[in-house]
């Protein structure tokens, strides 16, 4: 008898339903085992992928039928032929080339990234002019009249020779008792243009200055780094003259503490404004009569966070305690309300400004109406060395993307440090959590010695501590990656940041120029992308009018990298091809593997969930508050919440984003009844329904308001009659 037949002795048998099945299962074994010789590589197709895939069901179909004709025809030999191929069923692991790495992965969950996205317009950068700012000058400090002991103290500890060119303007200007609104690029040394002549007059004032003298100067600053990066200079340049003491109030530290050190004395104080009012309003030993400086570091941004009435309660507890004085402002752009402050504060201050088309120097003393001139406050001194860069990326894109980036960079190169600007510090929590998760929870074949990526987070709902432990943290190391949002744009210095990345595009130029002044500081080198998605690209022209021009970086060339890390390996087999398509092919492959690792992760927990939902919303609520200049560009409605939730990892489009807000209220309150009903388990059909749903659904409630009013109303009306009958 041959081998693997099964003789049965069956004679026409009544049908039945269970042996219908068993026909049926019987004939789809037989059609795999036919089928499967034939499928050793799969062939790879490049056109567009909606319509082959409707080719593949339309043949599958027509092959399903044939085979369905065929059985119903002999009924006996399915049953012989089913016996031989069920011995074979063993035997098919033993699959084509191209599919046994396949099953290594789990099966991919995800609808795809590269459908239904829009187009990618081409970016045409405007020509401009940039402005151009002479970071150093020939001039050395020992040409100035300061002190040896500084001098020294400058070539030592700060490791500096010779003055940038905000400072060889500042400091003699400074130094004759002139007030002075200083204007010039990020990280041209502003800091030290107004602490030298700071340090030089009170160091020779005689009697020599004393504890118990008070505060001699103050000097206000947005934010709490900043003002911690600012005790640190003023320590350093103190070390010579050891009775003058410099020290720091902000919000977070121990106000007992601080009052403590106020009774002893401090001659110097730095603090950020409101915690200076909270000590004016409620510390007795706070006195201001002996006041001589008061510097406004950042001032725009000062003003920029609603700090205008404590600088106004700060400057008439000034004016009424203390004698007259020397005021300096300082900042990297000009604005209206700076120029308010400087006609409420200053006496006929000396404007400098040491950028210009040409690069030249220049210093004057106009009125403040002529000093914000267009050409003044419109247009931006951008470092040398700084290359600018934008991608655009369709909202669904943005997540891997930005992943693909970090490796590359990170991962593939040496010694690079980045920091990320996120709109929000609920997106910021999210992000580090699971970017230092996905990236770094695998197991790398490519580089098994490398440390994992180290990510740090900052913004303004942080602890005190916790946020100097990051600042410094992220200062002492040569590479690793801060997400932040605004609180670090200012003033901080981070030494050997090589990339700025702006995830979320900033609310105004001014706000981009202080974001990518974090790196390319002091005559170093440095980058800076910006993300901008299909809708936003005229965001370039509003830069342009403010002399700032970018080169654009291609989604795919970011993209491209992930093919140098095995982990994110796709199930074909592209090695061995070389063409641009198939490229291509292999580059979608390994970012749809690797946005389903973040969905996977996302969606792993309630929790995961729960945080990427409110990253959304803090997304949304941010996107929302764009200033109404720049509502034309960035505008809700263009805005497709479907896809923005799959950059924050969530699989489908959120159903209203209100109702998680109206759901932790619930919570709240103790009422939320519906928070716990259990959600409905959808079958593998219905969930893949959704998931196409999804990539067409804007995320908003698919009623409108005066839909769901009549619904109401009818059910009311229903109900009304129903007793009506009852009553009868």
């Amino acid at each position: 008898m041959a081998e693997g037949v099964l003789m049965l002795n069956v004679s026409d048998p009544p049908p039945s339903i269970h042996h219908t099945s068993s026909q049926e299962r019987h004939s789809s074994q037989r059609k795999w085992t036919e089928k499967k010789p034939g499928t050793g590589k799969r062939k790879a197709s490049f056109g567009n992928p909606e319509n082959n895939s409707a080719k593949q069901r339309k043949t599958n179909t027509s092959d399903q039928d044939l085979n369905l004709k065929n059985e119903t025809e002999s009924r006996h030999k399915p049953v012989i032929l089913a016996s031989k191929s069920a011995s074979k069923p063993k035997a098919s692991p033993k699959k084509g080339h191209g599919e046994d790495k396949g099953h290594d992965r789990p099966f991919i969950k995800t609808s795809s990234l590269f459908r239904n996205n829009p187009e990618i317009p081409e970016v045409v950068s405007p020509a401009v002019t940039q402005l151009k700012e002479k970071v150093f000058t020939s001039n050395s400090f020992e040409e100035l009249d300061l002190h040896p002991h500084l001098v020294a103290t400058l070539n030592k500890l700060f490791l500096v020779t010779s003055m940038t060119s905000v400072q060889k303007e500042t400091i003699p200007v400074l130094m004759s008792g002139k007030d002075a609104v200083v204007r010039s690029q990020t990280g041209s040394g502003k800091t030290l243009a107004y602490g030298i002549p700071l340090v030089q007059s009170l160091q020779a004032v005689r009697p020599k200055v004393k504890r118990s003298d008070g505060p001699l100067a103050i000097v206000i600053v947005p934010t709490r780094e900043l003002a911690q990066q600012s005790f640190q200079i003023f320590q350093k340049l103190l070390k010579p003259f050891t009775w003058i003491v410099p020290g720091v109030l902000m919000g977070g530290e121990k106000k007992k503490s601080e009052k403590a050190r106020l009774r002893k004395g401090i001659n110097i104080l730095i603090s950020t404004p409101g915690r200076l009012v909270d000590h004016i309003k409620n510390t007795l030993s706070i006195a201001f009569s002996a006041v001589r400086w008061l510097v406004l570091d950042e001032a725009d941004r000062t003003l920029d966070l609603g700090f205008e009435k404590d600088l106004t309660v700060i400057l008439n507890a000034l004016n009424a305690a203390g004698p007259a004085r020397q005021n300096v402002l300082l900042s990297a752009t000009l604005t209206e309300g700076l120029s308010r402050l400087a006609s409420i504060s200053m006496t006929d201050p000396v404007y400098i400004q040491v950028s210009d088309v040409d690069g030249s120097l220049k210093a004057a003393e106009p009125t403040p109406q002529t000093a914000l001139q267009p050409d003044l406050t419109d247009s931006y001194a951008i470092p040398d060395k700084l290359q600018q860069h934008m991608v655009v990326v369709p909202s669904k894109l943005r997540l891997v993307c930005l992943a693909a980036f970090i490796l590359a960079k990170c991962k593939f190169e040496k010694s690079q440090k980045l920091i990320i600007f996120v709109s929000s510090c609920e997106a910021v929590e999210f992000l580090v959590t699971l970017l230092s998760t996905v990236l770094c929870g695998k197991p790398s074949t490519t580089s098994k010695h490398q440390p994992p990526i180290s990510f740090l987070r900052l913004h303004g709902n942080m602890q005190q501590e916790e946020r100097m432990e990051v600042f410094q943290e992220f200062s002492q190391s040569n590479t690793g990656v801060l997400l932040c949002t605004d609180v670090a744009a200012r003033g901080l210095d981070l030494p050997q940041v090589t990339w700025i990345i702006q995830y979320n595009p900033p609310t105004s130029a001014a706000e981009y120029v202080h974001r990518v002044g974090r790196t390319a500081r002091i005559g170093a080198k440095g980058n800076g992308l910006l993300f901008l998605s299909p809708s936003e690209t005229t965001y370039i022209d509003v830069l342009a009018k403010h002399n700032i021009s970018l080169h654009e970086m291609k989604m795919n060339d970011i993209l491209s990298s992930l093919k140098q890390d095995e982990r994110f390996r796709g199930r074909g087999k592209w090695d061995s091809r070389r063409s641009a398509g198939a490229q291509e092919q292999e580059v979608r492959e390994r970012a749809t593997v690797l946005q389903t690792d973040f969905e996977n992760y996302v969606h792993g927990s309630a929790e995961s969930v729960q945080a990427a939902k409110k990253a959304l919303q803090s997304f949304v609520r941010a996107y929302t508050a764009y200033p109404s200049t720049l509502k034309h560009i960035f505008h809700i409605r263009n805005l497709h919440l479907g896809h923005a939730a799959k950059s924050f990892g969530l699989r489908d489009a959120p159903k209203g984003l209100s109702a998680a807000t109206a759901n932790s209220k619930e919570k709240k309150k103790g009422k939320g009844k519906d928070v716990k009903r259990p959600l409905k388990k959808l079958t593998s059909r219905e969930r893949v329904a959704s998931l196409i749903r999804s990539e067409y659904s804007s995320g908003l409630d698919g009623e409108s308001k005066s839909k769901k009013k009549r619904k109401k109303k009818k059910t009311n009306m229903e109900n009304t009659e129903g007793k009506d009958v009852m009553e009868q």
